[in-house]
């Protein structure tokens, strides 16, 4: 009987590529195991390009997991207690979680936070393993103006401007998207056909990402594509510092935040990312591809 291996990361598209370098780690550390992957059905399509997963078992959240008695069970979702107790009911062997082992630290970027778990307990694991691809980028520059809340929405209206101000551009968003992303092409004068939100499945939006010249984006999946494809992006960041969630330096990559933190979950604009201003983000974008 083969040996198995669950872990959980039942969180979104950014999530889970910031859990690339762990789920590399685990890979080399258990070459004998089967690594079943708890994540949402959706990012099935992220899988084959991670390289580190045999399967999947569709999770949304900490949990409940339909997954029965794994050698290893692996926490990659959260500090519990739901995500830790979900694990447990599985019945694993041995459980790799916060909570169970090293305590949960705030302020760490999320990448380390996961490679320093499995580190911990004695798991190599690189955390600027991100890549999984490099194209010639001569596709079109992304503006993606959605993001999972308000607080991380910087204005459609200013998302136009930058849109306005570049060449070759087209306007991304999943289907609760499209009334932001058609707001932003209208007012920059694109063409209908530039407005891509709510067309795109997740393989459509990768091959979109990874051939792009740059991508311009807010602090969503979107921008964690840019990275893991080392397309060149301008990321615009409001409540959450991108020493926490951003790219990695010195990948022609500007991550731009004005020093303020907030709550990444609110209903209205952070006041930090209103402060970021169309002129910053346009030259910024006229740097990262010159």
């Amino acid at each position: 009987m083969a040996l198995e291996l669950l872990a959980l990361r039942g969180l979104g598209l950014g999530d889970l590529l910031t859990a690339v370098p762990a789920l590399r780690a685990l890979r080399q550390a258990f070459p004998k195991h089967r690594i079943t992957l708890a994540a949402p059905r959706p990012l099935e399509a992220l899988l084959p390009l991670i390289g580190a997963v045999d399967d999947q078992v569709d999770v949304s959240g900490p949990g409940p997991v339909p997954f029965a008695r794994p050698d290893i069970a692996v926490n990659l979702h959260g500090r519990g207690p739901q995500s830790v107790e979900a694990l447990r009911r599985t019945d694993p062997g041995r459980l790799i979680s916060f909570g169970t082992g090293p305590p949960w630290q705030d302020g760490v970027h999320e990448v380390r936070r996961w490679c320093g778990l499995l580190e911990w307990h004695g798991v190599p694991a690189d955390p600027g393993d991100l890549t999984l691809g490099v194209s010639d980028r001569t596709g079109p520059v992304i503006v993606h103006p959605g993001a999972a809340y308000p607080a991380r929405r910087w204005p459609p209206e200013r998302f136009a401007e930058v849109a306005a101000a570049l060449e070759d551009v087209v306007v991304t968003g999943n289907v609760a998207e499209v009334p932001i992303a058609v707001r932003v092409a209208e007012l920059a004068g694109l063409p209908p056909e530039r407005m891509l939100a709510g067309r795109t499945g997740l393989a459509d939006l990768i091959d979109l990402v990874a051939n792009a010249r740059l991508v311009v984006c807010g602090d969503t999946g979107v921008a964690h594509l840019a990275t893991a494809f080392c397309v060149p992006s301008v990321v615009l960041f409001g409540p959450v510092s991108p020493s926490l969630w951003g790219p990695p330096p010195g990948w022609r990559h500007v991550a731009l935040w004005a020093g303020r933190n907030g709550d990444p979950h609110g209903q209205s604009p952070d006041p930090g990312l209103l402060k970021i201003e169309v002129r910053e983000v346009v030259e910024a974008a006229l740097e990262v591809t010159s």
